[in-house]
């Protein structure tokens, strides 16, 4: 059988890996979901527990002299700076009678600028009544305050147009004393000064006239003003919903916690670095995956599920007999964050072993009793590894072991020099599994494949390794010669890097 491989640069492991990032999200549902219930338990809370304050509303239109059409709301932005002052709070509060302090009622209105010339007014207080008549209060101290503000700016230019008329005047009366100074038998020379005196005469006139015309102007436009600022909204009471206040709070700390929950999620799998593709374990084991078993169904599951499940161990049970039976060593099961279920699977596999000969199963795992989970009392013989010395050499022997941090390495010999690793996906970080792979092939352990526990159910990469070396390189050109499950000697191919792993969609031929 020939294969087609790519590239080194082809099959470089990408930065980020998106598909193992979202893989890695989603198997963190519970983090994720258990945030986001309590951000919507939360906001449901504080809707209840801290209902908002008696609100009332008001809308001002304010008219100003200096209207444009185009304008992009420059004056109605003065107008809320203006509205924000202590002028304003404490003229508003002096008609109240109330002797709350400025600033402190400066927190509770806001205004804000609906349109170039309508203001919305909102005011908080102790109670719906109390709310309506601070918001009538700030719109009347308002409206007046900006009514005298434009009067104020009308006779300020009046008076100053008045004034430089006065002033031409003045010059008027100046050059007509001039023009009147000279008799009619003066040089004929001195006929241009006079013509340029009538001159002067006429313009200042001129000027005066207009003067008077614009003083009477801006006092014209004050009355508009004054009439066009008004409340076109009475204050009033804005009403509150409790089940609306409580749904949207609700929704918001709903949506808050489901996105902290995914960014810590997210975060959390890429520090971690804890592989739970098919193909990412392989590759950082260098050996393939020979068969999944997922999660048990809970008590609560349909018959059909755990129909799935007890056929899904069945497979698992013929595909494990199988390699044992054809290997010519002691074959081992070592496990890697599934302790319990990996010694549940060696006791089904040295039951259907019995049916060959008598079967010892060799347990060295960790904090479990293998011989208190037997089901049958005529199930297969559970020796620890010093009373499985004492053993025949006939008997056959199925080692399990552990491979998680804490292991004793140079004790693994001993349940088997082959041996089908149990790892359950996403529970060691891809630097041990580099490191479980160097200690086995410093051992001489060969793996024979990997059995993944609790398999995202939609993952679809590949983990079989077409071109990747039964064992995990150290430094070493070629493998030790070892018998194959024919019991014919082969030598092993030098090993290749992790990274050529060919991926799922590569081509077999």
């Amino acid at each position: 059988m020939t294969t087609s491989t790519a590239s080194p640069s082809a099959t470089s492991a990408p930065l980020l890996d998106l598909q193992a990032l979202v893989v890695a999200v989603r198997r963190r549902r519970r983090l994720w979901a258990s945030l986001a219930l309590l951000g919507l338990l939360a906001g449901a809370a504080v809707a209840v527990l801290l209902p908002p304050r008696p609100t009332a509303v008001t809308k001002v239109l304010v008219a100003h002299k200096d209207d444009q059409p185009n304008d992009t709301g420059t004056l109605i932005r003065t107008d809320v700076e203006l509205l924000d002052t202590t002028r304003i709070a404490a003229a508003a509060l002096r008609s109240l009678g109330s002797r709350e302090d400025p600033e402190d009622f400066m927190q509770d209105y806001r205004g804000t600028g609906l349109t170039n010339n309508l203001l919305q007014i909102d005011v908080t207080g102790d109670s719906d009544a109390d709310a309506v008549a601070r918001a009538k209060a700030l719109a009347e101290t308002f409206v007046t305050d900006h009514v005298r503000r434009m009067r104020e700016a009308a006779e300020a230019e009046s008076e100053s147009l008045l004034d430089q008329r006065d002033r031409m005047r003045k010059e008027l009366a100046e050059v007509n004393k001039s023009i009147g100074d000279r008799s009619p038998d003066d040089e004929p020379n001195a006929s241009a000064s006079i013509e340029s005196l009538f001159a002067r005469r006429a313009e200042l006139d001129s000027r005066i006239a207009e003067f008077d015309q614009r003083a009477a102007e801006a006092l014209t436009g004050t009355p508009e003003v004054v009439a066009g600022t008004k409340i076109v909204d009475a204050p009033h009471a804005v009403r509150h919903s409790l089940p609306r206040a409580v749904g949207t709070d609700a929704a918001i700390g709903l949506v808050l916690g489901l996105v902290l929950g995914l960014a810590l999620a997210a975060v959390g799998a890429v520090v971690a670095d804890r592989p739970v593709l098919r193909r990412e374990i392989a590759a950082n084991l260098g050996a393939s995956v020979l068969a999944e078993l997922r999660r048990g169904p809970r008590r609560s599951a349909r018959s059909w599920q755990r129909r799935r499940t007890r056929a899904a161990r069945e497979r698992l049970t013929t595909t494990l007999a199988r390699i044992v039976r054809g290997s010519a060593e002691p074959v081992s099961l070592l496990e890697l964050g599934c302790a319990r279920g990996t010694g549940l699977i060696a006791l089904d596999v040295a039951g259907a072993l019995e049916a060959d000969g008598p079967v010892v199963v060799v347990d060295a795992l960790p904090g479990t009793d293998l011989a208190g989970a037997r089901r049958k009392s005529a199930g297969p013989t559970v020796l620890s590894g010093e009373r499985a010395a004492a053993e025949p050499h006939h008997v056959r022997r199925l080692g399990v072991g552990s491979v998680a941090p804490g292991t004793a390495w140079t004790d693994l010999h001993y349940l088997g020099s082959r041996t089908v690793l149990v790892v359950r996906a996403g529970h060691g970080s891809a630097a041990w599994l580099h490191t479980v792979a160097r200690q086995l092939a410093d051992q001489r352990i060969a793996v024979i494949g990997v059995v993944l526990i609790d398999p995202d159910p939609r993952d679809r990469t590949d983990g079989t390794l077409w071109d990747g070396p039964h064992l995990t390189p150290r430094g070493h050109d070629e493998r030790p010669r070892r018998h194959n499950g024919t019991g014919r000697l082969r030598a092993e191919r030098p090993s290749m890097p992790a990274t050529t792993v060919p991926d799922s969609d590569q081509e077999a031929r």
